[in-house]
């Protein structure tokens, strides 16, 4: 049997048109309670409830870490996500089962909508991690290791961390659990992007204690004024990244 809110999250997602679409059924009356009122039952905020049920209202993100802040990332990465969790090259089961039914252009709105928040950044928890791996990660995310034919996070994500056009997401405001979890991911081949997989060779080459010196260094890093992504800059990346075709 499936969580009830996770059918709520499907539903209300399902149940309100795309534009253009005829006028979306009425909600059962004991589950409007848990749906906040909106002036218009057919905007994006009424759309995108499913969504901020975990990623927050405004797309912020959790403080349990395990759900990310999407707000204010690259429109194309977030809809390559939303693809890849719909057609199930990346698996999440509640976000597996959330898209499964959505149309591409449905999709792009979700993305579109949430590329444009720009909610306050929580505040950076502690990572508890010894100084040498904090000045660890703090050297991967910002020069690379040559010898480990490794190059710098910021080369690809932006001097900010803020992400690049069109698919490169920013990095800055993640929690520690989550960027350790992605690492791993791409690292043991759970986790896939267009080819030529950039990410997949990156975290290959990171040990298990890299990772976690990675994360332990971003987890505590301040959003710059403007957390905007970086304009498209393919001649500064140090790898050629399928995502940013």
């Amino acid at each position: 049997m499936r969580a009830p809110w996770l059918a709520l999250m499907f539903a209300s997602l399902l149940a309100l048109p795309l534009a253009g679409r005829a006028q979306a059924p009425a909600i059962p009356a004991a589950q409007t309670d848990a749906i906040p009122a909106f002036q218009h039952v057919d905007s994006m905020e009424a759309r995108v409830q499913g969504c901020v049920t975990c990623h927050g209202q405004s797309g912020q993100g959790t403080s349990n870490g395990y759900y990310p802040r999407i707000a204010g990332k690259p429109a194309g990465y977030l809809y390559n996500q939303l693809v890849a969790f719909r057609d199930g090259t990346r698996r999440y089961a509640p976000m597996n089962y959330l898209v499964a039914y959505l149309p591409d252009p449905y999709l792009k709105e979700i993305a579109e909508y949430f590329s444009k928040q720009r909610p306050p950044f929580a505040p950076a928890e502690p990572s508890g991690a010894p100084a040498a791996a904090v000045t660890r990660g703090q050297t991967l995310v910002t020069t690379g290791d040559g010898k480990q034919g490794i190059p710098a996070c910021a080369a690809c994500h932006g001097t900010g961390l803020t992400g690049m056009e069109p698919g490169i997401p920013g990095l800055v405001g993640l929690r520690h659990a989550y960027i350790v979890g992605q690492l791993t991911r791409w690292k043991v081949g759970e986790r896939h992007a267009a080819e030529p997989d950039c990410m997949k060779r990156i975290a290959s080459r990171l040990s298990d204690a890299d990772i976690a010196a990675v994360a332990a260094f971003l987890s505590q890093q301040q959003p710059p004024k403007d957390p905007s992504p970086e304009s498209s800059n393919l001649v500064r990346m140090p790898l050629a990244c399928g995502s940013q075709r």
